[in-house]
C-alpha cells in the first residue's frame, strides 16, 4: 500500500509540473504576441492614428493583465500543491527511516524556482505594456 501511496504522489508531482509549464509557456508565448500586436498597434503614423487602434490597445492591455494574472495564480497554486506533496513524501520518508536519501532544500529549490518563473512572466508583461503605451506616447 505504502508504495501504491508513493507512485500516487510522484505522479500527482508530475501533473503538477506538467500543468505549471502550460501556464509559464502560455504566459510567455502570450506576452510576446501581445508585445508585438500591441508594438505594431502603437506605433502607427500619426496620419493613421484612430479611435480604433486605441480601443483595440486598450483591450490587449488588459487581456495582457488578465493572462498574466491567472498565469501567476496558476503558478501560486502549483507552488502550494507541490509544497503539501513534498511535505507529504518526506513525512513517509521519515516514518520509513529513508528520509536521509531525500534533499530537504530541494523544497526551498522548487520554491525559489516558482518565484523566478513568475518574475519572468512579469517582467515580459510589463514589457508588453510599457514599450506600446510609450511608443503610442512619443
Amino acid at each position: 500500500m505504502l508504495e501504491r501511496l508513493h507512485e500516487h504522489v510522484v505522479d500527482e508531482l508530475g501533473q503538477s509540473s506538467r500543468t505549471d509549464t502550460i501556464f509559464v509557456v502560455v504566459a510567455v508565448i502570450f506576452n510576446l504576441i501581445a508585445l508585438g500586436i500591441n508594438s505594431s498597434i502603437a506605433s502607427s503614423n500619426s496620419y493613421n492614428r484612430s479611435a480604433d487602434n486605441d480601443i483595440i490597445l486598450v483591450i490587449m492591455i488588459v487581456m495582457t493583465i488578465l493572462v498574466n494574472t491567472i498565469s501567476i495564480l496558476g503558478l501560486m497554486v502549483g507552488r502550494s500543491t507541490r509544497q503539501r506533496l513534498l511535505t507529504g513524501l518526506i513525512a513517509m520518508y521519515r516514518d520509513n527511516q529513508i528520509d536521509q536519501y531525500y534533499d530537504t532544500g530541494l523544497v526551498l529549490n522548487y520554491g525559489k524556482r516558482y518565484t523566478l518563473f513568475g518574475a519572468i512572466i512579469i517582467v515580459l508583461a510589463v514589457t508588453a505594456i510599457l514599450v506600446p503605451v510609450i511608443l503610442r506616447l512619443v
